[in-house]
């Protein structure tokens, strides 16, 4: 793979319709290689073995004796960082949203500074995936299993950022809504098929632990692997930013730049009403994301294979749905598709709140409607703020997206935790959700998407 940038003028989509679609379809793949890492391992495995390694720890023979209040954990033996056994996995997801908080601008603004940016897509999603597959060899205890989430966390998120600074790039104003659901797809049916292949190893396997550790391998030699593909196309574009250095990103310029971006948001009213608005429906979905195996685990008496059946259908469906949306979205906008997505969401919240018990089916159907809305507020949301922002800060307008992204994760963590711990389970913190979804919805209906467009200078699409 080459590394040497394309010294291209500007940083628009190819002229040429064919190598657009090259570098599209490269930049698909990507979806495709890191999305494993949030079904399988996210959605699915680590709640659970963290649950299981922490209730160990804390002396609980079973989960029934794990929803135990009084039960606690004291990592390094310091009694400020006390947790509840099943509270470890939203206090980890809380702590990497912490620190993704932080380097996000770090990373958007040293991406928008340097002429390598595939480069950086490859060696952080290496890395993230090198801490995926590490999880194998954490058995002994919670701390090591603890560390290597929390890596492969951030990597993952910060990888992100670099990954979707290419939108623009890759593709014209009327071109990014169906781009970016095409990714989403991809990304659902790619990370469909290893979840299969990880739902046989459940229910083959004698040791559940050792399947999640086998799983946990095949996602990170799938995510790097599959990242190396992607790249190859896609071409090293830079702004002025990068053109007046010597493509070195410097931290301290970077940082000062960031700056200034946040001063000059200010002149951008709708983009910025935008991530507000982002916060708040994209907390709901996360929260729904991250914390449906434990609650279905723990909460519903479900076990792990009917989980899995159950996440499988999401993404199949998830599939078909991101392809689906896009079509409305190219007949009515993507907003409007947005919003009628965000009243089925908050519809599933409450069905979800009030789900007796061992229910399968109607767990099951819960899924179904999960998977047909979750492509629509993720891909959409992602190609209308690619609109919002302006040329040659690409990358650091969307670490602030992925900062808005993190930070409503980390208030539905924060919720989730705090309830969990006061509980020991996890169906009351679903309630607090629905009210992410009608906020973010009324902030969204206030967004002017044509005057945001046309403020920060790009071209406006047929349908908004």
């Amino acid at each position: 793979m080459s590394t040497t940038p394309d010294r291209l003028e500007g940083q628009d989509p190819s002229p040429d319709p064919a190598q657009r679609r090259r570098e599209q379809r490269g930049w698909y793949m990507y979806d495709w290689a890191n999305s494993v890492f949030m079904t399988s391992v996210v959605t699915v495995l680590i709640g659970p073995y963290l649950s299981n390694l922490a209730c160990v720890s804390a002396g609980a023979p079973d989960t029934e004796a794990c929803r135990d209040p009084s039960l606690a954990l004291t990592p390094l033996g310091l009694d400020f960082l006390s947790v509840h056994p099943n509270a470890l996995y939203p206090a980890l997801t809380t702590v990497a949203i912490l620190l993704q908080i932080i380097l996000l601008p770090l990373v958007g603004a040293l991406a928008d500074h340097t002429r390598h940016k595939k480069s950086w897509l490859l060696w952080l999603a290496v890395a993230g995936s090198a801490c995926t597959t590490g999880l194998y060899f954490a058995t002994d205890g919670y701390l090591l299993a603890s560390i290597l989430f929390l890596g492969a966390n951030l990597l993952f998120g910060l990888s992100i950022v670099v990954y979707n600074a290419f939108l623009p790039e890759i593709a014209t104003a009327d071109e990014r809504d169906r781009v970016s659901a095409f990714g989403w797809g991809l990304g659902y049916l790619g990370g469909a098929l290893l979840l299969a292949v990880h739902l046989v190893l459940v229910l083959t396997a004698d040791d559940i632990g050792m399947a999640a550790r086998i799983a946990f391998v095949t996602v990170g030699l799938w995510w790097a692997g599959f990242t190396v593909v992607a790249i190859r196309p896609l071409r090293n574009r830079y702004g002025a930013l990068a053109a007046r250095g010597d493509g070195r990103a410097k931290v301290g310029e970077s940082l000062r730049q960031f700056g200034r971006t946040v001063r000059d948001m200010r002149k951008y009213p709708n983009t910025v009403l935008f991530l507000f608005a982002f916060i708040f429906f994209n907390d709901g979905v996360q929260a729904a994301i991250r914390y449906a195996a434990p609650f279905a685990t723990q909460d519903l008496g479900l076990s792990q294979d009917v989980l899995i059946v159950t996440i499988l259908i999401i993404q199949f469906v998830a599939f078909a749905g991101a392809f689906a949306t896009a079509r409305i979205a190219d007949r009515v906008g993507p907003k409007k598709t947005v919003l009628g997505s965000l009243v089925v969401w908050g519809l599933l919240v409450g069905l979800g709140y009030v789900m007796p018990a061992g229910n399968v089916p109607l767990f099951i159907a819960l899924g179904v409607g999960i998977g047909l809305v979750l492509g629509c507020t993720q891909s959409l949301a992602r190609s209308m703020f690619s609109q919002l922002i302006p040329k040659g800060r690409e990358a650091e307008y969307f670490s602030l997206f992925q900062i808005s992204d993190k930070g409503s994760t980390f208030l539905g963590s924060l919720v989730v935790t705090i309830a969990v711990a006061m509980t020991g389970g996890y169906r009351v913190a679903i309630l607090s959700l629905l009210a992410f979804f009608v906020l973010g919805g009324f902030l969204l209906w206030r967004v002017r998407m044509r005057e945001g467009i046309l403020a920060v200078g790009n071209t406006v699409p047929a349908r908004l």
